[in-house]
């Protein structure tokens, strides 16, 4: 496979190129990236758009309602872009300028990653700390309702457009979600989301915990301070690294947060596609994690390159954080604990196109480090431990439609079946019912009762880790005379 070598000085001019996470939401996770159209080179099949043009001309005829041109163009568009795979889309000029905003961390909302599943809105995971994460909003939801307009069949872009608002407003989402009978109808103001994707502490004397939420353009530097302070209160015995119902992000700071951790110049994740600027491999190098080349880690204690780490997983990990995670575990520097990962092992790619529209691609597949691929599979945690908030109905990239195949050694490719083992993807097929039932307790990573992570605090004291909290319940202990 043609690749650039790790460590040249052009090598984050191609990572620049490249945008992980999942499908345009409340919350982008992608990188950023204007690049030069291209020139077809291949041969323009003219049979194939004399039938689009016969459709056009009919219906700008006989269609029962005038239909403007740039409306039916558009929506072509979007059908060929769409069609393709579940992280492909074409951006108009308002969802090309929120894909800017949101990499940023800062914008009016909600505070909801989403995408689309068979037509509806689906939520991919809500921010912490979020008014949509407060008012009990969880992974899976599908929302089929924004105030009084169906979702069904709404561009993602208008439904973003439609969820986002002034701070202080409100908005009334109807929701279907597994398992209950019924719609759930949650009514959110509008907050300014301002998201710190990294959130660090000390859990107790020599050990600490960082959690990172989404990678933005910041993460790698701030993840540094939060090194730092530890340190600064002494040596840890151990670290844990939360990435849990992380949906991913910029991929040079996923490239930042594996090379914190790695010795220099070893290998966190390489590209293959089609074209040139698609084959590449990104190593634990100041050029291929800084933009403006500053380097946070140079003044890092060594000791952070040794100590014993445990990395937190679940089925909302992906697209980047899942790059960290099969990092760290191809070279042996964390075990990864929890539950198996989401499975986008996919790479998009920004084109600036005219009129300040883009179009979000995927062009590559990406590998971790000893050449696995995760597409549609994820990555298996060293240890399972369930706290059974991941239930086998948790929609996974192989629940998606049109999701990509999965590439074999001999280059062919087949639909892994194995990683569908779950239930089929929920259809968003609204009961009649339509009182509203109270919405679950939400979960709070990092909390005292955070089961996984006490596993993970197990794992790095030398003690047994329990798999799963039935197994807590099955040995339970009878007190005597009862």
């Amino acid at each position: 496979m043609a690749s650039k070598e790790p460590g040249k000085p052009d090598g984050w001019k191609k990572a620049g190129l490249i945008g992980l996470g999942t499908v345009l939401g409340v919350l982008l996770s992608l990188n950023f990236s204007a690049i030069a159209q291209r020139e077809a080179k291949t041969p323009i099949p003219y049979e194939d758009l004399q039938l689009l043009s016969a459709v056009f001309g009919k219906i700008k005829s006989d269609y029962v309602e005038a239909v403007p041109d740039d409306k039916l163009i558009k929506e072509a568009i979007n059908g060929m872009v769409r069609g393709l795979d579940p992280h492909s889309d074409f951006l108009d000029a308002e969802a090309f300028k929120e894909l800017q905003v949101s990499t940023q961390g800062k914008f009016g909302g909600l505070g909801i990653e989403v995408g689309v599943e068979d037509g509806v809105v689906r939520v991919t995971s809500p921010i912490e700390d979020t008014p949509a994460f407060k008012a009990g909003i969880k992974a899976g939801d599908l929302i089929v309702k924004i105030d009084d307009t169906a979702t069904r069949g709404l561009p993602l872009g208008k439904a973003v457009e439609k969820m986002r608002g002034k701070p202080g407003t409100q908005v009334v989402l109807t929701v279907v979600r597994k398992d209950v009978d019924h719609p759930l109808t949650f009514t959110i103001t509008r907050e300014e989301i301002n998201v710190q994707s990294v959130r660090a502490k000390m859990l107790e004397p020599g050990y600490g915990y960082v959690r990172i939420r989404n990678f933005q353009e910041r993460t790698g530097e701030d993840l540094a301070k939060a090194l730092k302070g530890f340190y600064a209160k002494g040596d840890l015995k151990g670290l844990v690294l939360d990435v849990r119902s992380d949906p991913g992000g910029l991929l040079n700071q996923a490239v930042a947060v594996s090379a914190a951790f790695l010795p220099k110049d070893a290998l966190v994740v390489y590209t293959d596609g089609r074209t040139p600027d698609s084959r590449m491999r990104l190593s634990a190098t100041k050029e291929n994690y800084s933009r403006r080349g500053d380097d946070w880690f140079k003044d890092l204690p060594p000791a952070v390159k040794k100590v014993p780490m445990v990395v937190l997983v679940d089925g909302g990990t992906a697209s980047a954080s899942e790059i960290v995670a099969g990092a760290l575990q191809d070279h042996k520097r964390a075990i990864v604990i929890g539950n198996q990962t989401f499975g986008k092992g996919s790479v998009q790619t920004i084109v600036q196109l005219g009129n300040n529209a883009g179009l979000k691609l995927t062009t590559a597949r990406y590998y971790t480090p000893s050449g696995r691929s995760i597409q549609a599979k994820g990555i298996e945690p060293d240890i399972a431990v369930d706290d059974g908030r991941d239930s086998t109905n948790r929609i996974r990239e192989a629940n998606l439609e049109h999701h990509l195949e999965v590439p074999t050694a001999t280059g062919a490719k087949v639909d892994d079946a194995s990683s569908k083992s779950g239930a089929e993807a929920p259809k968003a097929n609204t009961p009649n019912k339509s009182d509203a039932a109270p919405p679950l307790p939400r979960f709070e990573f990092g909390a005292d009762d955070d089961f996984q992570l006490k596993q993970a605090m197990n794992h790095l004291k030398g003690l047994p880790v329990i798999a799963s909290t039935k197994a807590i319940a099955a040995n339970a202990v009878v007190p005597a005379g009862k």
